[in-house]
This record gives structure tokens, C-alpha cells and sequence, in this order.
């Protein structure tokens, strides 16, 4: 049985600390979201995002207790999935859940101890960026943009729209990385995003500033924000120049605009109303800005509208880090990616007993075990890219994600 109650409120930084360290958090604009104190039950997805049927009804038959909330403040599991849909994954209620908004704050429980001195007796994190000892990329730079220049080539003989290719940097610093450290110092660098801090099925954590909510589900209504088409922001400049490039960019239009069309159509199989934006608007984040889209939905019926993990098997991946057409697109990256993904890419989120939940795309993060760390980045590949321009969008993400673990500039 759990119980929830009414709490006063908490300091954010605390919260934050102390799940990216040891729980789980999901920190969106609006609301922060903690869980803590270990495991209260565990639901495995033995066939990844297809098993959503066996988790909503593990779910709904929880007792919950105690003062009412709003969707997403009671018993609710939390986790981060792997990129490929079809890998063995779980998700977590843990024994513990803060729940905090501008308004109020609740605690779920799973039974009566004591869950105060979890958040009491967490230390605030002083840690700095620190000097790698050891950075290897994977593939190379080169290797990269000649899986590019490949992948270009099949998209002008139209058997693609659209493949997003990434690759990944290695690396090592002095002392074991401090993920509270990384939670605080990306929650004041990227104000705008979802900062998330995850345990990972591989035994490491998962911790970053992600800008792409992949989808919101709200009882009758759907939410997604997609976000294709980039470019780089140099410091100390008027980014308004920048801006301006970006939208009137033929080719990253083309690739926002695949990214919309597929979550429209897709969408609008399952619900009544479907509207998107009549164009794209800019979503800046500190060092790139990107082409992002807001796509709602509607279902008259709350009772035979999509859970949110059956809208993740709808979605996941989405062309915005898979590609288009979905199937040959996923082939095509295996092909030319020789290093598994993991967990980058993969949704990040949260869902609850009424089927409610959100989950971002689990990017811009850092894969930390001890001192060790891994961090992706990706690009999308139409046929009108450049492989060097690609290859560098790709360093200036890696930058960016790296610059809340580093001194160094890669």
C-alpha cells in the first residue's frame, strides 16, 4: 500500500542532488520529480516498449491512500530505456516520490519509515569540472564523416528520407564524477530543458540536460515538441543572425519537417484532433539552437486513449534520432554504426496508474560510472548534407554536453 500526503516544500537543489546521486530524477520546467530510498517494486519490459500492457496493469492495481494530487504525484514508475524499442528494460517505483511544483509539494510512499533524513543528510555537491585523463572518440572524426558521405549517398538515390547517425566520446577524469555536481551545474546552463539523473539497466547512471519531450499524455490529450534542424552558437555573440539562418535553411527545414509530418500521421491514427505548428519556432539551448515544432492531440474517449508507454511504442524512435522511413532507417544506422547505443537516444520519463506520464528523448547526457564516462551525440542525414558540416555539429553537442564534466575543451 502507498500513501500520499501534502508536504511542505523542499529545496530544489537538494532534491535534485540527491536523485541524480543515488534515485531517479526528472527535473522539467514546472515540476520536479525525485524518487528515493531504493525499490519499491520492480516492472521489467522483457520485450522493451511493447510491454506496456503488463506494466499499466501492474500499476493500476496498487492501493493508493491518503491526501489527493494531480496526474503524476502518486505511485509512479520512473526509468531509462534503451534506444533500441526492442532490448530488455525496466521501470521503477521507487519507495519514495517527491513530487514539487511551483504550488505544492506531495510524497508518495511505499511504507512508513523515515524519508526525511534521505534528503537531510544529503550533502550539497561542491565538485568542479574536472581535466581528462583520457578522451577516445568513437568512431574517429573521419570514420564519422565517411559513414556521412555514405549515407548521403543512398539518400539521393531515395530509397531513405532521412537517417540520423551518432557516435561517441570515451573518457576518463581524476576522481569519480559526482552526478549531483553535473545535475546542478546543467539546471543553470539549460534552464529550459528536462535535467535527468537515471540509473541504467548496464549499472551505470544516466545524467543530462535533455531539450525534446518526446511525448506528454494527460488523460484524453497528447503532447509532443520534436526538435530536427541545428546550429551551432558561438559565444559572446547576437544569436539573432543565427536564428534567422536556421529558419530560412532549405535543408533544415526539409529535416524538421519529416520529423513533424511522421508524428502527425502517426498520431492522428489513434486520436480525434491533431494540430501542429504552421511552422517551426526556435528552441534555444547555451551553445545551439534548434528548429522545434508543438504537435497536440485529442481523444473524446480517456478510457481508450493511449497509455503513455503505448504512445512510446507508437513513437520510439522517432525520426528525430532514428530516421525515415523508420525501418530501413534503423537497418541502415546498425550499418553504419559500430558502436551500440545504449541508453542514448532512449526515452527518459515517467508514467502512472491512470496511464499518464511523460518521457523526454534521453540526449545531451553523460553515461558515468566512478570516473569513468561516455557521451553520444548525433546528427540528422538528409541528402542535401555535408559530411564535415554534420561531423562538426556532432563535436559541437559532444562540447556542450561535456562541458558540465570537463575543464577541457574537445
Amino acid at each position: 500500500m502507498f500513501t500520499r500526503r501534502v508536504i511542505t516544500p523542499l529545496p530544489p537543489a537538494q532534491l535534485r542532488t540527491l536523485g541524480a546521486r543515488s534515485g531517479w530524477l526528472l527535473d522539467a520546467p514546472g515540476v520536479l520529480r525525485v524518487g528515493f530510498g531504493g525499490e519499491a517494486l520492480s516492472l521489467e519490459l522483457s520485450h522493451g516498449v511493447s510491454d506496456s500492457d503488463d506494466v499499466r496493469s501492474h500499476l493500476a492495481s496498487l492501493e493508493l491512500n491518503g491526501d489527493e494530487g494531480p496526474s503524476g504525484s502518486g505511485i509512479v514508475a520512473m526509468g531509462s530505456l534503451p534506444f533500441n524499442r526492442n532490448a530488455p528494460s525496466r521501470l521503477v517505483v521507487p519507495r519514495f516520490i517527491i513530487t514539487q511544483n511551483a504550488v505544492s509539494t506531495w510524497i508518495t510512499s511505499a511504507d512508513d519509515d523515515d524519508w526525511r533524513h534521505y534528503v537531510d543528510d544529503e550533502v550539497f555537491p561542491l565538485q568542479e569540472a574536472q581535466m581528462a585523463r583520457s578522451l577516445t572518440y568513437r568512431p574517429s572524426p573521419e570514420e564519422y564523416a565517411h559513414h556521412v558521405a555514405n549515407a548521403v549517398e543512398l539518400l539521393r538515390r531515395k530509397e531513405i528520407d532521412k537517417v540520423v547517425l551518432a557516435r561517441a566520446i570515451v573518457g576518463t577524469v581524476e576522481h569519480p564524477i559526482d552526478c549531483g555536481a553535473v545535475a546542478q551545474r546543467l539546471r543553470v546552463r539549460e534552464p529550459s530543458c528536462t535535467i535527468y539523473g537515471l540509473p541504467t539497466t548496464d549499472g551505470r547512471r544516466y545524467v543530462g540536460a535533455s531539450p525534446e519531450l518526446l511525448v506528454r499524455r494527460n488523460g484524453g490529450d497528447v503532447t509532443c515538441h520534436p526538435l530536427a534542424g541545428t546550429i551551432a552558437i558561438p559565444p559572446d555573440v547576437d544569436p539573432e543572425d543565427y536564428h534567422a539562418w536556421l529558419l530560412g535553411s532549405d535543408k533544415n527545414l526539409h529535416e524538421h519537417g519529416v520529423l513533424v509530418d511522421d508524428v502527425v500521421t502517426t498520431l492522428g491514427r489513434y486520436y480525434d484532433e491533431i494540430s501542429a505548428d504552421p511552422t517551426p519556432s526556435i528552441v534555444t539551448l547555451r551553445t545551439v539552437a534548434h528548429l522545434g515544432t508543438w504537435i497536440h492531440g485529442h481523444h473524446d474517449d480517456v478510457n481508450s486513449a493511449p497509455d503513455a508507454l503505448e504512445l512510446l511504442n507508437l513513437l520510439h524512435p522517432t525520426a528525430a534520432v532514428g530516421g525515415l522511413p523508420r525501418v530501413p532507417a534503423y537497418e541502415l544506422l546498425q550499418r553504419l554504426e559500430p558502436f551500440d547505443r545504449g541508453h542514448f537516444a532512449g526515452p527518459v520519463g515517467w508514467i502512472d496508474q491512470n496511464g499518464d506520464g511523460e518521457f523526454w528523448i534521453g540526449i545531451r547526457g553523460v553515461l558515468v560510472d566512478g570516473a569513468d564516462f561516455e557521451a553520444w551525440a548525433g546528427a540528422g542525414i538528409v541528402s542535401e548534407s555535408d559530411p564535415i558540416a554534420e561531423r562538426e555539429e556532432t563535436r559541437d553537442k559532444l562540447a556542450s554536453v561535456l562541458s558540465s564534466v570537463l575543464l577541457d575543451r574537445i
